[in-house]
């Protein structure tokens, strides 16, 4: 590994290292999993729907998206702007309001065409330097059933998994961070952790932890940085 790379300062006032980051988090959703909004066009194929029936663009196309800018701007929550969608979902359907109903369709590919090659790379790549890797995600369980979870192999390939639905605790709540970092045996300094969402990276650097968004408009940045960061060999 490289020595000579300094990011930023820790909250001590403290270069960090590339060799002082000797851990990985990712969120799930976004990070690993294509957003909803880059399958859209797969539900409405699944449902048999026009193209463009699915408005919500979210990142891709804010403008265009009113309920994504109120969430963006601290309006709402994650889990509020979703149980939009499931209700509309629900409207054009008549299938149950609900994110497991609306998932089943956005998400009926194969699980390569689903998971992001270079997150799943990423994945390998650290745990094969003996880098841990842990999942922190706030609702994975509440976005898709036990079947659907049951076929996703790379779940299986992180050390630790976190749910905020399954242990009540969210990102950005500090109290998620330090659950996820005590199941691992980490301390925050050091610890690299993905995200796609600001209001959650705001949250971990607020612990300790390093944060690097990843954008899923433009994912390889992301994950340059974190392989830059923990040492690894860029693809």
């Amino acid at each position: 590994r490289g020595r000579s790379f300094r990011h930023g300062d820790d909250h001590g006032g403290r270069a960090l290292a590339v060799s002082d980051h000797t851990a990985l988090i990712f969120d799930f959703g976004g990070p690993v999993l294509l957003t909803p909004f880059e399958l859209r066009h797969v539900g409405e194929r699944d449902l048999g729907l026009p193209p463009g029936t699915f408005a919500w663009t979210g990142p891709f196309d804010p403008a265009a998206d009113a309920d994504w800018r109120a969430f963006q701007a601290g309006e709402m929550n994650e889990r509020e702007y979703w149980a939009i969608r499931a209700a509309e979902f629900a409207e054009l359907t008549g299938e149950e309001p609900t994110m497991p109903a609306l998932c089943s369709h956005l998400y009926s590919g194969s699980e390569d065409e689903l998971v992001r090659p270079q997150a799943r790379r990423l994945l390998r790549d650290a745990k094969a330097a003996g880098i841990p890797v842990g999942m922190l995600t706030n609702d994975l369980t509440s976005f898709h059933d036990e079947d659907w979870l049951a076929r996703m192999t790379v779940i299986r390939e992180f050390d630790v998994m976190v749910d905020g639905r399954t242990e009540g605790v969210y990102k950005p709540d500090p109290a998620a961070y330090r659950l996820m970092l005590d199941r691992m045996g980490l301390p925050a300094e050091g610890t690299v952790f993905i995200d796609d969402q600001p209001v959650n990276l705001a949250g971990a650097e607020e612990v300790g932890l390093t944060p690097v968004r990843l954008d899923p408009t433009d994912p390889a940045p992301g994950f340059r940085l974190a392989r830059t960061l923990l040492g690894l060999p860029q693809e």
